[in-house]
């Protein structure tokens, strides 16, 4: 199927890398500059320009589940997303840039180490070719979350949007206490989830065939390089940038299943997981920027979908705006429980 003058739009995610890596050449305040285009701009024109009525189960772009173009988008941030993040270690490492500038650079790439990193990372560890797969562990590599790659598909999905998953945020749940439950919560669960898998090969969890052992063996790996090239200073930046990636994507955790909650048919058995059982929204801008994450309830419904296809589901729950401004909202808890808490719809019987 031919592409359309419309799915170009998709370009537009690399103007988060292409802004990181604007800042870090210009310097000053301008390291500021990602962080202010996603989390300013963003968001605003978000809030002033409502979405148009979306098009119930309409593909958001081609109906080809794969095309080279939409395929090839994904792929080429495993090198955009190792550039930039030599490039940000090298300009620290060179510069002489200020706290405040260090600052800035931490955040911009850190948005990019969650956007980049993690969330095409995501959507590449659904795909079923194995080499796909090797493309988002790396992504995770680079932001010190490779154990999600476990948790997310054998545990996220099968538990989500009920008390046995980490990281669906319980309604009036504050993001900052959501925020250590969901990320160590995650954690354990990849360790479990990989005993359980080699236990059922027959096989003790202290193996070379454990994945998450070959995780942390490939993490250090990559953290001696580091500190081999740029030293210990480096080396923090680095993780700090990794941690900003963490607080957003678990930001994006939160917003997506705050206060769902799937109905129990029997003991330790729920409903299967339903369009309702995920926040969405419609608004174009956090749509295109994440790779249509914010049709959220799709992907769950139907998790092999290729972002592009993904479609809009008249059942699911939108947020009143797009997900950069959701993601502000949560972090002031009052003000989230006093938008979202009256919309949070009652468990069906």
């Amino acid at each position: 199927m031919s592409l359309s003058f419309r799915d170009l739009r998709y370009l537009l995610a690399y103007t988060l890398p292409l802004s990181a890596a604007a800042g870090l050449w210009w310097g000053g305040v301008a390291t500021w500059l990602t962080v202010a285009y996603a989390f300013g701009l963003v968001p605003l024109l978000e809030w002033l320009r409502h979405p148009a009525p979306p098009i119930a189960n309409a593909p958001a772009a081609t109906e080809a589940r794969r095309h080279a173009f939409f395929d090839g988008l994904l792929y080429l941030n495993v090198p955009l997303q190792y550039g930039l993040l030599a490039y940000f270690l090298h300009t620290l490492a060179t510069r002489g840039f200020t706290a405040v500038e260090i600052a800035g650079a931490v955040s911009s790439v850190g948005i990019c180490c969650g956007a980049l990193g993690i969330n095409v990372a995501h959507e590449l560890g659904h795909r079923a070719r194995g080499w796909e797969q090797r493309l988002a562990q790396a992504l995770l590599l680079s932001t010190w979350y490779p154990h999600f790659f476990i948790e997310h598909n054998r545990g996220h999905h099968r538990h989500v949007a009920t008390p046995a998953d980490p990281v669906t945020a319980r309604l009036h749940e504050p993001f900052w206490r959501f925020l250590p439950r969901a990320v160590f919560g995650e954690y354990r669960a990849a360790w479990a989830l990989e005993a359980e898998r080699l236990h059922r090969l027959g096989q003790h969890w202290w193996r070379p065939a454990n994945q998450m052992l070959q995780f942390q063996a490939v993490q250090l790996g990559l953290a001696a390089l580091v500190w081999a090239g740029w030293g210990p200073a480096g080396l923090l930046a680095w993780v700090a940038a990794a941690a900003v990636g963490y607080i957003l994507f678990q930001l994006v955790n939160y917003v997506e299943h705050y206060g769902l909650l799937r109905r129990q048919t029997a003991a330790g058995s729920y409903e299967r997981v339903q369009p309702h059982h995920s926040w969405n929204s419609e608004h174009a801008l956090g749509r295109i920027l994440l790779y249509e994450l914010t049709r959220h309830s799709d992907h769950h419904y139907q998790a092999s979908r290729p972002y592009h296809t993904l479609r809009h589901q008249p059942a699911a729950p939108q947020m009143p705006t797009g997900y950069p401004g959701m993601m502000l909202l949560a972090t002031v808890p009052p003000l989230w429980f006093r938008v979202m808490n009256p919309r949070v719809p009652t468990p069906q019987a």
